[in-house]
């Protein structure tokens, strides 16, 4: 069975308990989860289907341990991939800087990377501005690059989000595994 990779980024734990929330989801032997600050840039290299995980900090900020690894994410090539973002960011303290991190993330990953799927609807956030806001083909319809997870205003409504973008990245990514709704 091939293997997905979780990357994530974490100071306070939120987007580390995440990338676990989704091992769960789509089922623990068919995922490895890596922190950021501990890979090389050859740990992307062994897996095709990858989900990267990043929180926003303060005004638009990189979480530090994606800061440091950056020009090294730069360097990669995602060619042959398809990647999913997951970005966790405070809607109301930050308005105007919601998921930054996340959009930035995209932007340099898109560069290179065959298929990025997991985009997810901008209803029911309350923000002002989001690097990770884009229009879909055409349509005038906003979504945001990943999914949207805001573990400081809307802790309540993050099992039901997982839950929902987790079954459709188990699709998307043709896993083996049996999917599992969970409320957590």
């Amino acid at each position: 069975m091939k293997k997905i990779a979780i990357f994530f980024g974490s100071d306070d734990g939120n987007t580390e308990s995440v990338a676990h929330r989704i091992a769960r989801r789509l089922g623990e032997e068919a995922v490895d989860i890596y922190d950021v600050g501990e890979v090389k840039q050859l740990d992307f290299l062994n897996y095709d289907r990858l989900i990267l995980g990043i929180p926003t900090w303060d005004f638009g900020q990189i979480q530090s341990d994606w800061k440091e690894f950056w020009e090294d994410v730069e360097g990669i090539n995602f060619s042959g991939k398809t990647v999913a973002f997951v970005g966790l960011g405070d809607q109301f303290g930050y308005a105007d800087f919601f998921l930054d991190a996340m959009g930035m993330l995209y932007e340099v990953v898109s560069k290179s990377a065959d298929r990025i799927v997991g985009y997810w609807p901008t209803n029911g956030y309350d923000y002002i501005s989001s690097k990770a806001e884009i229009t879909i083909d055409h349509s005038n319809e906003k979504k945001f690059v990943g999914l949207a997870l805001d573990e400081d205003q809307q802790p309540e409504l993050s099992s039901q989000r997982l839950n929902i973008w987790c079954a459709e990245i188990h699709t998307l990514f043709s896993l083996d595994t049996i999917y599992t709704e969970i409320d957590d």
